[in-house]
């Protein structure tokens, strides 16, 4: 287990946010949970093995897309449903990045993405990025075929 934890300051909606990203993802564990119901104070969560810390610290400061979790993909499919529901009263952006309902930064990213972007081969590599730039959700079909020269 990592000594680094994020640390994540919400604006009073910690027992909501819990229920959300328990739903999304399926390998998901409340680890440790201060308060009760609507009051929760702070709360450790295990996803996918990761722990993060939830706060509710108040309107003080606020979640920027300057801090992202990434969520590496096998597939396709994988792809299309992270991103359907962290989208989900969400926002969109671009090259694979969305801000849930909750205004946390995700991006989600297939794991063929960084062998195309690091092809030793620059031209195909700069064709996959270029590619890329014009998505939101990534397409992992589609950075192949740019990466190929399709």
């Amino acid at each position: 287990m990592s000594n680094i934890t994020p640390f994540l300051w919400f604006d009073g909606q910690v027992g909501e946010a819990l229920k959300f990203y328990r739903q999304v993802f399926k390998q998901s564990k409340i680890v440790s949970v201060s308060g009760h119901g609507k009051n929760i104070q702070s709360a450790t969560l295990r996803l996918h093995g990761q722990e993060l810390i939830l706060f509710s610290g108040g309107p003080h400061y606020k979640l920027t897309p300057a801090f992202s979790l990434m969520v590496n993909c096998k597939t396709q499919r994988e792809v299309d449903y992270y991103w359907k529901k962290l989208t989900q009263g969400g926002e969109e952006s671009r090259c694979g990045w969305l801000v849930d309902r909750h205004g946390l930064s995700w991006q989600i990213i297939p794991d063929v993405l960084f062998a195309l972007l690091n092809d030793p081969d620059q031209v195909k590599a700069g064709r996959a990025m270029q590619a890329m730039l014009q998505m939101r959700k990534l397409d992992i079909k589609a950075l192949k075929l740019a990466h190929a020269g399709k």
